[in-house]
């Protein structure tokens, strides 16, 4: 939060805010140069040139490391991770680019102390692994994460059954803290398969068709939880989506910048010197037309999500019968009250 991403150092008026001295903060360094050596052990003398250690300390973020693993280096290449969560990136080039669709501005990558940063858009959704897990563990319907593609490719849809799992309120794109989770569009047909296939609808649904539109460019590439999560990318985004044969590619991308520091240099991470990913493309098998519709039932069940959770006691003359009834009593109440108080002479 201290962090200027357009002068690509700490933020003088945000240190002096938050009365923090500047003096004390570490000096800013690129994604991919020698910070040090290993001074004990068999590792002895060897330099460290590329970190990447969640979001706590790295000089190449978790996400940003998977996007160069991927080697999304051109302007409007993107990847997408799964994890507990669902993570995207879409490289902007060097200049940030600021969102319409509620997607971050962020810095991607630093290849080199006198090369540029470039930047890129970030979305992020809380559940998407965590979904397998609570239909495992919570409510029994699986055994495992096999089970689940296994259940959905069974059916092939969702019958209409729609699965917000906004259990920790909503990311991207709408930011919405007060949102949780629903599932909508039951029918007396509805079974376990048609939940598994909406959960898996689900993964994605947040985040990716909106975030296509940022760009001129289509998203094509990301990693899977299933073959089947792929194919549904690919057809409600309506463009291929290419799976890598490698799955770590946060680790390979620190292991790349790592690799290509200068002092280093064992191979170059210029797009022209680059061989080839090895991956599987999946192609879109619906049209736009069911596309747009899909994603609009799906919009519709995030909108019953919202504002679950608020801080605001609801008024008891919200309800009109409920209204009626409390004034009728309490008149009803100041009448005996007066009726007991009167007696008639004798």
């Amino acid at each position: 939060m201290l962090f200027n991403i357009h002068t690509m150092d700490w933020d003088p008026e945000l240190c002096k805010y938050f009365g923090i001295p500047m003096e004390i903060l570490p000096r800013v360094r690129s994604s991919s140069e020698i910070y040090g050596l290993m001074k004990s052990g068999a590792l002895s003398g060897i330099p460290i040139s590329g970190v990447s250690i969640n979001q706590f300390y790295w000089c190449l973020g978790d996400q940003s490391a998977a996007l160069v693993g991927q080697m999304c280096f051109q302007d409007g290449q993107a990847k997408n991770t799964y994890g507990t969560g669902c993570f995207l990136l879409r490289n902007t080039g060097p200049k940030p680019v600021m969102s319409d669709h509620g997607l971050l501005t962020t810095v991607a990558y630093k290849l080199g102390r006198d090369k540029p940063a470039c930047y890129a858009l970030e979305g992020s959704v809380a559940i998407a692994g965590a979904v397998v897990r609570w239909l495992q563990d919570n409510l029994g319907i699986i055994g495992s994460s096999e089970e689940l593609e296994k259940l959905a490719a069974s059916v092939g849809t969702s019958y209409g059954c729609y699965f917000v799992p906004a259990f920790s309120g909503l990311y991207a794109p709408y930011w919405e803290p007060s949102a949780r989770g629903v599932i909508c569009g039951l029918t007396q047909f509805t079974n376990k398969s048609h939940l598994a296939f909406a959960a898996l609808e689900a993964v994605y649904s947040l985040l990716l068709f909106r975030s296509h539109t940022d760009t001129d460019h289509p998203l094509h590439s990301g990693i899977p939880l299933t073959q089947l999560l792929m194919q549904l990318q690919a057809d409600i985004l309506c463009i291929p989506v290419v799976k890598p044969s490698m799955p770590e590619t946060t680790a390979l991308g620190a292991a790349m910048a790592a690799g290509a520091a200068e002092g280093v240099s064992v191979w170059s991470l210029n797009p022209d010197d680059l061989s080839e990913v090895t991956s599987e493309k999946f192609e879109p098998q619906i049209n736009p037309e069911e596309s747009e519709f899909r994603y609009a039932r799906w919009k519709k069940a995030v909108q019953k999500s919202m504002n679950w959770e608020t801080t605001e006691l609801p008024s008891i003359f919200c309800s009109v019968p409920l209204g009626f009834y409390i004034m009728g009593s309490m008149l009803m109440l100041i009448g005996a009250n007066y009726i007991a108080g009167w007696c008639p002479p004798s």
